[in-house]
C-alpha cells in the first residue's frame, strides 16, 4: 500500500520549572563530618561544594535550550522517506508542528524523555515543510523553533510488484520475488528498506538477480507451517540517478504442508514426499537423454504456475498446439509435470519427451491436485544441470554461499 506525506497532529507536554537552587546542609556550614575530623574532612567537604555545577537543582546545570533539526533549516532536494527529526540539548520539548505547504500538519510523535521529536509519516515530494513550536531550558526559558526545507521533486518513480498475495500459501521452497518497473542503481538503499519477518524465525537472505529484481529465499527450505511478513518500505528512497520510489508494498502470506518431488531420469521414477512421507511413486518418461536441447535439467526446480490444459508447441521439433493435461510449470525453460497419455507405454521404462516429466492423465490430475505453487522438484541423473538462466524462480541453483554474495549489502 502506498504512504503519502501530508498529515496530523501536533503534540503538547506540561512544562516543567527546574527547582530553585539547593543550599548547603546544616553539617557541612558547620563543619561536622560525623566521626572524622581535621584537615581531611574539610578538603572532602570542599571538592564535593565545588564539583556542583552552579545554579542547578540535582546536578542539573542551568542553560538555554538548544534546537537542531533534521533536516536542517534551508535544506533542498531532501528526500521524503528520510528522517525527520527535532532534537533538544538542555532542555525539554514542549511542543513542535511541521507543515506542508497547505498548512497541513505532519503527524509526529515526541520522545518519553521529551528531547526529541519525530515525524511518523513520510513527507510528499517537491514541496516546502516549515517547523515551529518550543522548548523550555533548564534555565526555566522557553526557546522557539523555526526553519523550513523544501523536499526533491524526483526525475522519475519507481514502482514496485510482488509475487506473493496477502493471504496465499505456498509450498516450502517458494522465493519472494521483488520486481521494480526501472532500473534500480542504489541497491543498498533499496535493501535497507526491506524486511522479511517469520515465525517461526528462518534465515534468510536477499540477493540481486537482475537491476529491476531482487528475490529473498530461506538458506533452507521453510518449515511447514511458517508465516511470512514482507514489508518494501521503499516510498521516498533514492534509487539512484535521480529516481525515487513510488509507494510502499507488503504482504502477509503462509508455507503450507511440506511436499518435495524427487525424481530420477536414470530409474524414470517420479517420488512424492509429503511431511516426510512417500504418498506416491509415479512412472515416468523424461527427456531425451540422447539430445541436449530435450533432456530434463537435474536441479531444485520450483513450482510455478498449473494449468487444467496447456497449449505446447515447438517448432524447432515440429510441433505446434499439443494440448496436455494437468500441467505444473516448473521452470521458465518449458519443463512442465503434466499428463500424456500418448506415452504412457514408455513411462517407467524410457526417456522420449522434450524436457516434461510425462505422467499417465490419472497420475498427473493426483499430482496436480495436491500441488502449491513454491513446492520443490528435485531432479538427479540427467547430463544437463539446471542454471539461473533457466527462469525467475532458479534461486535455489545457487549455493547459499554465492546467494548471500549477491546481496547488495555483502558487496
Amino acid at each position: 500500500m502506498g504512504r503519502r506525506g501530508t498529515d496530523v497532529s501536533t503534540h503538547s507536554i506540561g512544562r516543567r520549572i527546574p527547582a530553585a537552587l539547593i543550599g548547603l546542609g546544616l553539617a557541612a556550614v558547620l563543619g561536622l563530618t560525623g566521626c572524622s575530623s581535621g584537615s581531611d574532612a574539610t578538603a572532602t567537604t570542599n571538592a564535593n561544594t565545588s564539583a556542583r555545577p552552579a545554579g542547578g537543582a540535582d546536578g542539573v546545570a542551568l542553560a538555554p535550550a538548544k534546537l537542531t533539526t533534521q533536516p536542517t533549516a534551508g535544506a533542498t532536494d531532501v528526500a521524503p522517506g528520510d528522517p525527520v527529526k527535532v532534537s533538544v540539548v538542555d532542555g525539554e520539548i514542549q511542543n513542535v508542528s511541521l507543515t506542508n505547504p497547505d498548512g497541513k500538519q505532519v503527524a509526529g510523535q515526541i520522545a518519553a524523555d521529551k528531547h526529541s521529536w519525530t515525524a511518523t509519516e513520510p513527507l510528499g515530494y517537491g514541496k516546502t515543510y516549515t517547523f515551529s513550536g518550543s522548548a523550555t531550558g533548564t534555565d526555566g526559558k522557553p526557546a522557539a523553533l523555526s526553519g523550513s526545507f523544501t523536499t526533491v521533486t524526483p526525475k522519475r518513480q519507481i514502482s514496485a510488484s510482488l509475487n506473493v498475495g496477502d493471504g496465499q500459501t505456498y509450498g516450502i521452497a517458494m522465493p519472494i520475488a521483488l520486481t521494480f518497473s526501472s532500473k534500480v542503481t542504489d541497491k543498498a538503499a533499496v535493501e535497507h528498506a526491506l524486511t522479511v519477518e517469520t515465525t517461526p524465525k528462518t534465515e534468510g537472505s536477499w540477493a540481486w538477480l537482475s537491476d529491476t529484481q531482487v528475490h529473498w529465499r530461506p538458506k533452507e527450505y521453510f518449515q511447514a507451517g511458517t508465516t511470512v511478513k514482507i514489508a518494501a518500505h521503499v516510498y521516498g528512497v533514492k534509487m539512484g540517478d535521480g529516481t525515487y520510489g513510488k509507494s510502499d508494498i507488503t504482504s502477509s502470506f503462509s508455507i503450507g504442508r511440506s511436499q518435495i518431488v524427487k525424481g530420477d531420469t536414470r530409474t524414470h521414477r517420479m517420488q512424492v514426499i509429503r511431511d516426510g512421507q512417500q504418498i506416491a511413486d509415479y512412472p515416468v518418461s523424461y527427456g531425451l537423454d540422447s539430445d541436449p536441447g530435450r533432456v530434463t535439467h537435474s536441479g531444485i526446480h520450483v513450482t510455478m504456475e498449473k494449468y487444467t490444459i496447456k497449449s505446447m508447441s515447438n517448432p524447432r521439433y515440429g510441433y505446434t498446439d499439443v494440448n496436455v493435461p494437468w500441467a505444473v510449470r516448473i521452470s521458465n525453460n518449458g519443463e512442465f509435470i503434466h499428463g500424456l497419455a500418448g506415452t504412457v507405454s514408455v513411462q517407467g521404462k524410457a526417456n522420449v519427451s522434450h524436457g516434461c516429466l510425462n505422467l499417465s492423465p490419472a497420475n498427473a490430475k493426483v499430482y496436480f491436485d495436491g500441488v502449491l505453487t513454491g513446492d520443490p522438484v528435485e531432479i538427479v541423473g540427467s547430463t544437463q544441470q539446471l542454471g539461473p538462466e533457466d527462469g525467475d524462480y532458479a534461486d535455489w541453483t545457487y549455493s547459499w554461499a554465492d546467494w548471500t554474495k549477491m546481496s547488495a549489502l555483502n558487496r
